[in-house]
């Protein structure tokens, strides 16, 4: 929040926050409220890690549109103002066009979001992010558990699919033909 006088405040607009300098913190921006959140752990970047280039081989290869980093913010949400940024994106072509070669956070959510949890992720922020990411549009989120292995899809309106180590996670009705064995991301 940013303090406009003693006692007011008012919510942090998207463009404020995309202004705040790179102090190597990193930042979500939540209904106008700016949360710092803490460096992930090894186990999750590793995931990330491992979910991420598996996922920008396949896009590189096929070319279907952009797979975007963690650093990515998405803008979601307005008045207040709502970025997020997951551990792993895709964007089909036809959205990434209109935008490419311009400056700024991402207009929209991505068509697939991937969350890996942390250790000081409750249930509560997952299931938060998950809805978050959905209500916005996200076609499906995937949310990876490191400490129990499991890997959940959601998509709106189903119920979540649950997957094991030993399952292969398809999303190919929103990233055509990329599918991934888990027993290769959790390794």
């Amino acid at each position: 929040m940013i303090q406009t006088a003693a006692v007011q405040v008012r919510p942090v607009t998207a463009d404020e926050f995309f202004q705040i300098p790179d102090d190597g913190l990193r930042r979500e921006l939540v209904d106008g409220e700016v949360r710092v959140m803490s460096p992930a752990g090894h186990a999750h970047g590793d995931i990330a890690m491992q979910v991420g280039w598996r996922l920008a081989a396949h896009v590189t290869t096929h070319g279907p549109g952009k797979v975007y980093a963690a650093e990515t913010g998405f803008r979601i949400a307005s008045n207040p103002d709502t970025v997020l940024a997951p551990d792993a994106s895709f964007v089909r072509l036809e959205r990434v066009r209109p935008v490419e070669g311009t400056e700024g956070l991402f207009p929209g959510a991505p068509d697939l979001a991937v969350e890996v949890v942390s250790p000081r992720d409750s249930i509560a922020d997952v299931e938060d992010r998950v809805s978050r990411w959905l209500g916005a549009g996200c076609h499906v989120v995937v949310v990876v558990n490191p400490r129990n292995r499991f890997t959940w899809i959601y998509r709106a309106g189903t119920e979540p699919v649950r997957l094991t180590e030993n399952d292969v996670l398809d999303v190919s009705d929103v990233l055509p033909g990329w599918t991934l064995p888990l027993r290769e991301v959790f390794a």
